[in-house]
């Protein structure tokens, strides 16, 4: 922290709050600190509910550009009131503490959720970007730009509601002073280099579009496991965002539709003209995609798609689709043979493709695992996406094998489960357990290689962690074949641990073809 300030402004930053009254507001915790704020929890003692307070640091509170990019952080999110925005309550100024009063988002950001169950089912990434984009669209009429999208501003509130946070460096779009150009100017980075947009690197004037190439670098690392642009300095990786094409969506998630991964390029888009023209259409096609690749979700779910601000609503596209879903809906379950739903598709919607093939959870082969515990107490849900969805907020041994007993779940969906199960097992140090889950995921089917690549990895790590050196060898031998379709980055560092330490204890002969692999990986080698 710089000294240059006077020293009683420095050292009052490091200050806890944490227990003291503040106007209405009884400060509980701090949540976390930035290089601009902090923010507590806080109960709001006449309304008496939990808030979210960022307060500026104090060493800023005399610079006039800081106080006025906090204050246009508030006006800025105070237009914006959205299902799907964290809202600001109260902006004030008490007891020299300058401060903004949010929604408290009870839940964990995006980050935080990925490291903790990895890339989503497709329903559940579709719920994700259909409400982050629902957000941007309200953003984008109001002429606000965010400017900072990324996993770390995206909240997933415990009941499944996604929200866009912290508009810090958000712009009002009509704003006539100079403020902007001024914040560049003293050297404050504008956005997070990972996931900025080509203009935005280059410092020329961003629109809406500038946060739809963003929302397309976070959804690539949401589905991949990592951004499509990593390098050891900020520099590196934004000059890939303005000169180099990201590896194909497809090659790396081959079970996700085509359509999805056309829809996460066209975000990615080098030149903004050519990316979506609006987040309305952009929910368009993600509803399109909704209801050809996911029959299995409910009524309510397609219904909640009404409400995001879809464009243009009169679209005849956009009926038939609707038309689509309603047939899909009113047929029993049981009758999802292949002719009868190509048939509905051709009455109710002609763009569809004759030869469409439905995502892995319309597979109509089931897995029935052998009994993993005894009957689970997780209540059981309507449906299998439900009970997925359940699971993951509560992240629990018990909680994923009700998702791998429930009746009738997809091979895909109770393959994922038994990933979740292993790393649970796996940060446990739980081997045996873990060990037994991986090899049912690397005895699946060849057509199923993302996820035997995960189970032989999984079994490689364990078995290093045992000290059981040999045996992992002969593991991770069995495991070239497949090293392509492993995509788990936390996987990939164990395995990672697990080379260096079969090569400390077995020699550097071992598994030599690993060079590459680490090389591509991690920008290092043996």
């Amino acid at each position: 922290m710089s000294d240059t300030g006077p020293k009683t402004d420095s050292t009052r930053s490091t200050v806890d709050l944490s227990g003291r009254q503040v106007g209405d507001f009884h400060f509980l915790r701090r949540l976390g600190r930035g290089a601009m704020a902090e923010v507590y929890l806080a109960e709001q003692g006449r309304l008496k509910r939990w808030v979210a307070v960022k307060i500026l640091r104090p060493e800023l509170a005399d610079d006039i550009t800081y106080l006025k990019r906090f204050e246009r952080e508030a006006q800025a999110a105070a237009s914006l009131v959205h299902a799907n925005i964290v809202q600001t309550h109260e902006v004030g100024h008490i007891d020299g503490l300058h401060f903004i009063v949010q929604e408290y988002v009870q839940g964990q950001n995006l980050r935080d959720w990925l490291a903790r169950n990895g890339p989503p089912l497709l329903q559940q990434a579709l719920s994700i970007m259909r409400q982050i984009a629902a957000a941007l669209g309200k953003a984008a009429e109001q002429g606000v730009i965010h400017r900072d999208i990324k996993p770390e501003n995206i909240m997933i509130a415990t009941t499944g509601e996604v929200k866009v946070a912290d508009f810090g460096l958000a712009r009002v779009i009509r704003e006539t002073d100079t403020m902007a150009t001024n914040l560049t100017q003293i050297g404050i980075t504008m956005g997070t280099p990972l996931y900025m947009s080509p203009e935005q690197v280059e410092g020329q004037p961003l629109d809406h579009r500038s946060d739809i190439y963003s929302f397309g670098v976070l959804c690539y690392h949401m589905l991949t496991g990592k951004p499509p642009f990593v390098g050891d300095t900020a520099l590196a990786v934004a000059v890939q965002h303005v000169k180099k094409q990201p590896k194909a969506l497809e090659e790396q998630r081959p079970d996700l539709p085509p359509a999805l991964c056309r829809v996460v390029h066209q975000m990615l888009a080098k030149e903004p003209e050519q990316r979506w023209p609006s987040s309305g259409e952009l929910l368009l096609e993600l509803y399109r995609i909704q209801v050809e690749h996911c029959p299995q979700a409910s009524p309510e779910e397609l219904a909640s798609w009404s409400s995001v601000g879809m464009e243009p609503l009169t679209d005849p596209r956009l009926r038939a689709t609707r038309q689509l879903a309603e047939v899909m809906h009113n047929t029993p379950r049981t009758e999802y043979r292949f002719g009868r739903w190509m048939l509905a598709v051709g009455m109710a919607i002609s763009f569809c493709a004759a030869g469409a093939v439905a995502w892995c959870t319309m597979r109509p082969r089931l897995l029935v695992p052998p009994p993993l515990s005894e009957k689970s107490n997780i209540p059981r849900q309507d449906t299998a996406w439900r009970q997925w969805f359940r699971a993951s907020r509560i992240g629990t041994e018990e909680a994923w094998k009700s998702v791998i007993d429930y009746p009738g779940v997809s091979e895909c969906v109770a393959l994922r489960a038994k990933q979740q199960l292993a790393r649970i097992f796996l940060r446990a140090e739980d081997f045996d357990s873990a060990i037994k889950v991986c090899d049912e995921l690397a005895s699946t089917s060849d057509n199923n290689a993302e996820f035997k690549a995960f189970g032989l990895a999984g079994k490689c790590g364990a078995l290093s962690l045992q000290k059981k050196y040999h045996e992992s060898a002969d593991v991770l031998d069995q495991f070239w074949p497949w090293q392509q379709y492993l995509r788990d980055s936390q996987i990939k560092k164990m395995l990672r641990h697990t080379i260096d330490k079969n090569r400390e204890n077995l020699g550097p002969p071992t598994s030599p073809q690993w060079d590459e692999w680490l090389e591509r990986e991690f920008g290092v080698n043996g």
